[in-house]
């Protein structure tokens, strides 16, 4: 029930408009980032328009582009699967949240590239009021399979969802989703096997939040990769 309270607060709270509103590009890799001279070139001339944040869980990269000097994050060792890895997503969230102009936030790893322009990509995102997610019903052992009973009655099994690591997020429903620490808690401590934690706490926590108060989001698979591509994630 509080955790209902909070996040209707947050819905109801009209948001600021910033007058330089900006889009949030978080990193999570490993060690190193192949594509950051791409990325480069993507952010050329757009200053001011975006912020970069790096979370590298082994190693800190040793940058060449200026838009990534000084822009890790504090970082901790991140286990695949592992409630590490909603971690490393958290902190990054956390650190972007932090500057109040950015109003949507970008999961990314090492491997994702700039197809469009950065024009493209930021007036896609600016001029909607959506989030895109990806989010589905798996009924096999890597899904609902890991679902436990425990999890009650805060997670129901007919709530419970899998999705892509990476996606897109308005100012609003990234706010909803650290102010949560009872289902993180949930799926933390009781999801079976404690594996695809990433692809499994997040998605089902928005899908919570989106049927009890039909929050802006939509659930099309892949729908960030008509402006992103990404590749198997390095891990």
């Amino acid at each position: 029930m509080a955790s209902l309270v909070v996040t209707k607060h947050i819905l109801n709270t009209h948001p600021l408009k910033p007058k330089n509103p900006k889009v949030a590009f978080m990193f999570l890799t490993l060690h190193l980032l192949p594509f950051e001279k791409l990325w480069d070139k993507f952010f050329q001339g757009h200053e001011g328009r975006f912020t970069v944040y790096v979370h590298s869980s082994e190693e800190k990269p040793v940058h060449v582009s200026r838009y990534f000097i000084d822009r890790d994050v504090w970082s901790d060792q991140v286990a695949w699967g592992k409630i590490s890895m909603v971690d490393a997503e958290r902190r990054l969230l956390a650190n972007a949240l932090e500057d109040p102009d950015n109003q949507h936030f970008v999961l990314l790893s090492d491997s994702c590239v700039p197809l469009r322009t950065f024009d493209y990509v930021y007036d896609y995102l600016m001029h909607t009021n959506i989030s895109y997610i990806d989010c589905f019903v798996d009924p096999g052992p890597h899904g609902n399979g890991r679902y436990s009973k425990h999890m009650l009655p805060e997670v129901k099994k007919t709530d419970f969802r899998k999705g892509a690591q990476w996606f897109t997020m308005k100012r609003q429903h990234a706010l909803i989703l650290m102010a949560d620490s009872l289902y993180y808690s949930k799926f933390r401590d009781h999801c079976q096997q404690g594996v695809n934690l990433d692809i499994l706490y997040t998605y089902s926590r928005v899908w919570m939040v989106k049927i009890a108060l039909l929050m802006n989001i939509t659930f099309q698979p892949f729908s960030i990769w008509w402006i992103l591509a990404e590749s198997q994630h390095g891990r």
